[in-house]
Order: structure tokens, then sequence, then C-alpha cells
């Protein structure tokens, strides 16, 4: 879909100007301040702007995609084992809950990012199929006075068996992709689904393109959340969906300190003895942490314009569920 050249122009506008005060800013405008002030403020402000945290670790935000892509390179093939160990399995059941909020029509076009393995994906394409299985039954039940003869035609007429549901899996991380692609052909998912090679902040989709957008465990790995936010909007249609699955703030004392105590002393030993990797379930860790809670991310979801945002906590708020509406 052509955007439209008032916005082309002011996005390379504030793009052109933000790249100008990087540089140090206008020559006019070094001129009519004192001398250095304004150099000491925009060096300052270029700092601040660079920064940012990898677990508990301050980094700049070019070194900290690095950083994030290495870690899900290392834990690929062991990831869902991980997931499983980590959470006693209950991840399976966050998950499907998901899909439960999310309730997909036949024909729903879906974007899952930072969906890589497909666990999200094959759960989709399950429930949809399964909704569609349910209309057709309906609908030959309501012709009782069809022949066996029509009936069995009907069903073998039948193309699509997902009623024109598509999955489209988006991640930035080639080894993740190459185990939801292997994953899919052991499991025998073929139509209803393609694979992206994508980065959450720049999504390679045109403008008002899915129906729903999910991310699960996904952004908060994301360098700028904001711009994530941002770009999940654009792509979805008009009264598109905005679903995220993750890690939040528990709100239970007990609960909390005994979650610490597990995530801390328990889930890095398991990365070292199952996956071989003690430094990325560390972080793993921490960027929960450093993740906002419950309000704050509502309040990121709204203020990239999302409307009807809501969130549920799920045990204990060990994870959340946010969505909202592109209306």
């Amino acid at each position: 879909m052509a955007v439209p050249r008032s916005c082309v122009l002011r996005t390379y506008c504030g793009r052109s100007w933000l790249r100008l005060m990087r540089t140090g800013g206008p020559q006019w405008l070094h001129s009519s301040l004192p001398g250095g002030l304004l150099g000491a403020r925009l060096l300052s402000q270029e700092k601040q702007a660079t920064e940012t945290h990898f677990g508990f670790e301050t980094v700049s935000e070019e070194e900290k995609g690095g950083k994030v892509y290495q870690v899900f390179e290392s834990v690929a093939k062991k990831y869902d084992v991980m997931n499983d160990m980590m959470s006693l399995g209950i991840h399976r059941v966050w998950k499907d809950m998901l899909l439960w909020k999310m309730n997909p029509l036949p024909g729903t076009q879906l974007l899952d990012v930072a969906g890589g393995t497909g666990d999200i994906a094959f759960r989709f394409l399950n429930y949809v199929q399964a909704q569609h299985q349910r209309k057709q039954k309906r609908q030959l039940k309501a012709q009782q006075n069809l022949s066996w003869e029509e009936i069995a035609k009907k069903y073998k007429n039948e193309e699509d068996p997902l009623g024109g549901s598509h999955v489209m899996i988006c991640d930035i991380n080639r080894e993740m992709l190459k185990v939801g692609k292997k994953k899919a052909f052991d499991q025998g998912y073929k139509a209803g689904l393609a694979w992206v090679l994508g980065d959450a902040e720049e999504l390679p989709f045109d403008d008002h393109k899915f129906d729903v957008y999910t991310i699960a465990f996904g952004i908060r790995n994301v360098t700028h959340i904001d711009q994530a936010l941002q770009e999940a909007h654009r792509v979805l249609k008009p009264g598109g969906r905005f679903l995220c699955l993750e890690f939040s703030q528990v709100n239970n004392p007990l609960i909390s300190r005994l979650y610490d105590l597990y995530s801390f002393q328990v889930i890095p030993v398991l990365g070292e003895v199952i996956a071989g990797d003690w430094k990325s379930y560390q972080y793993l860790v921490e960027s929960i942490r450093k993740f906002p809670s419950q309000e704050e991310f509502k309040e990121m979801i709204e203020d990239a314009g999302f409307q009807k945002v809501t969130y549920e906590s799920l045990t204990s708020g060990i994870v959340a569920i946010h969505s909202g509406f592109k209306l």
C-alpha cells in the first residue's frame, strides 16, 4: 500500500533533523548559544539515547542487538526443552490461553513476531482448523435433505482446511527459524504458514496487512520497545488486534521471593546442565526484571496508538497477556 506523500515528507524531515542534531546541530544554532554549551548538552543526550540494558548490564544500543542475537543463536536447539524445564510445562498453558483470548476465526491473517520455533503459529493453525471443521459440520447439519453422496462430495471439494487463514512467522534470528521449520516439517504443518527473517523494529511488510499481531516472550528482548509497538500498529488492519504474552511483575510478595530464588539460583543452572549455556539464561532472567510492569507496558501500548488496551495477569503476575486494538 502506498504511503501518503505527507507522511513520507514528515518522516524524512524528522530523520534528517535527528541526523543533523546528532552531528552537532546546524551552524546557526551554535552561534546563538554560549560556546560549548550546546555541544555538551548534545553529547549528554546522545550518550543517554544510545545506552540501554542487556539484563543488568549497561551497553550501547548497537551492542545489545548483537548480544541478544548471540543468546538466541546459542539456545535455539534447546529452546523448547528449556521452556518446559524452566516453567515446569506451564508455558504451554499460557500460550493456549493466548489463543483462547485471540479466538481467531477462519480467514484470519496472523503475524507472529519473534515466533521462530512456531509454538504460537502451530497453535493458531490447530485452532482455526478446528473452528473451520465445526463450521462445516454445522452447515451440513443444517442441510438435512442432502444425500450421502452430496455430503461426501462437499468434504472432498473442501480444498482449504484452514478456511483461508494464514500465519506469517517473523523472527530476526536464523537459528530460531531453522528450528521452527524443522518442527513444522516433523509435525506435518505445510499449509497456511510462511517464515520470514525480519526485525520487530522494522517489519518487512506493507501497512494494514494483518488481522492479528502476536509476540510471545519476545518484546522484552527488543532494543526499542516503543518502535516495535509502532510497527505492530502500522502493519495491522483497521480493527486489527495486538496481543502480547510476556513475563511481568509478580503481585504476591511471598511468591515474588520464591520466584526470585528459583529464577536466579535454579534457571541458570538448568541452562548450564541442559543447554551448556549459563550466561544466556542468566541474561534471560535479568531481562525479565528490567521489563516494565503491567501498567507501564499498558501505557506504552497506548502511546503507540492502540485503543481499548487491557491486560490479564496469569500465575500471580509471572506473565501477563496485553491486548489492544487499532481503531
